[in-house]
């Protein structure tokens, strides 16, 4: 991950040195063992001045308190957060650390700070930061939703909890649940607004309906393996984390083509009502990528960029998610005004056209993101094709 995004954790509690060796099943079944605990602490300090990007490293220690007998080696934790291309005058950044397999009670968790010369360039290039200037007492941080600005907190103690639940511990900017709730919210908008287009041009809704729900669950299956294969050779997320819009779209869209036919459906009618929706559907579900976190934009100090979160690292940020949700919106409304105007509807041509206007935005907002793109080639590869794409739809479309 580039910007204010890092690296894992170069060391690790003593008590999960074992774990470190184990296969990634493995892993997940221990966090999720019924004994298994852990906590989450946030640390917060200002992004400081100079002349460019700068590295650092945040060394988290945690004690437990209140021990009876001698301690344990899970009765204390050691871990560096490395903390990479952080963006001076960009103001306040933050760290939220996650430390598992650790004795039950109440902790007392506290960060230093090393930060790194800030990286010159010269002719263009960055040259390699140099070691640490010194090290810095960080404060305890907190989220305020009102003023949307994480702020320094007074120094407390953190019990633990059930490790899975850790997760659900807020992050700044971070709202736990949001993901799923808002990409339910989109389907859900997305649903009622093409049975109402469908039923405009006199086509019976229960077979689309039934049709949609199956696209659905053949857009989430296309979600998740284009992630596995898009994330081939990289850190990967499982479960229900890690999906790739272009997986669901395409998958939906095949899906959908297959079920308005077999249910004898005039297919080009029902793919171009599902354009507008879909793309509308898909502006509210992208909220929910802001609020929880992930394709989170890259640091910037410039005044158009928000304060957010990629679950771990809060910084100011490209709204890289914001901007991908104005696309969609912008393309679910235009798409509407042809669906009711454009002489050409029932030949697919909207929803082609509209899929392609999509791709193109992406593969421009996919070069503003904090994760960087294995393969910049593809995604210009994509961006022609889909130009290609676009102009073809309206061309038919204007005919």
């Amino acid at each position: 991950m580039s910007g204010a995004g890092s690296t894992a954790a170069r060391s690790r509690p003593s008590g999960t040195a074992a774990l470190d060796k184990a296969n990634p099943i493995q892993r997940a079944a221990s966090r999720f063992d019924a004994d298994a605990q852990g906590l989450a602490a946030t640390f917060v300090w200002d992004s400081g001045d100079g002349p460019g990007p700068y590295d650092a490293v945040v060394r988290v220690s945690g004690r437990r308190l209140g021990v009876v007998g001698p301690r344990t080696r899970d009765d204390d934790f050691v871990r560096e957060e490395h903390v990479r291309g952080i963006i001076p005058g960009s103001g306040p950044v933050s760290l939220t650390t996650q430390v598992h397999h650790i004795n039950a009670g109440e902790w007392s968790v506290t960060a230093e700070l090393t930060r790194a010369s800030a990286r010159k360039r010269v002719d263009g290039r960055a040259r390699p930061a140099k070691k640490g200037t010194g090290r810095r007492r960080l404060s305890r941080g907190e989220w305020s939703w009102r003023r949307w600005a994480v702020r320094p907190a007074g120094p407390t103690t953190i019990c633990t909890r059930w490790a899975p639940l850790t997760g659900l511990d807020r992050a700044p900017a971070v709202l736990p649940g949001s993901y799923m709730g808002l990409i339910a919210a989109g389907v859900v908008l997305a649903l009622v607004l093409q049975l109402r287009l469908v039923a405009a041009r006199g086509v019976e809704t229960a077979p689309v309906l039934i049709g949609a729900l199956l696209a659905v669950a053949a857009g989430l299956v296309g979600a998740k393996l284009w992630y596995r294969v898009d994330r081939t050779g990289r850190e990967r997320a499982s479960g229900s984390v890690g999906w790739c819009i272009q997986g669901f779209l395409a998958g939906a869209a095949l899906a959908l083509a297959v079920s308005a036919w077999a249910f004898g459906l005039p297919v080009g009618t029902v793919l171009d009502a599902t354009a507008p929706a879909l793309f509308l559907g898909l502006a509210v579900g992208r909220l929910g990528c802001f609020f929880t976190g992930c394709c989170a934009g890259r640091p910037s100090a410039s005044r158009w960029a928000i304060w957010s979160s990629d679950r771990r690292i809060g910084a100011r940020r490209i709204p890289t998610q914001l901007l991908e949700s104005l696309a969609a919106a912008v393309i679910g409304l235009v798409a509407w005004r042809l669906y009711r105007t454009a002489p050409a509807i029932g030949t697919g041509a909207l929803l082609v056209g509209t899929l392609a206007a999509y791709a193109l935005v992406r593969q421009l907002l996919l070069r503003l993101r904090a994760d960087p793109r294995r393969s910049p080639r593809r995604v210009t590869l994509t961006a022609a094709t889909a130009a290609v794409a676009l102009l073809a739809a309206l061309v038919v479309m204007a005919s």
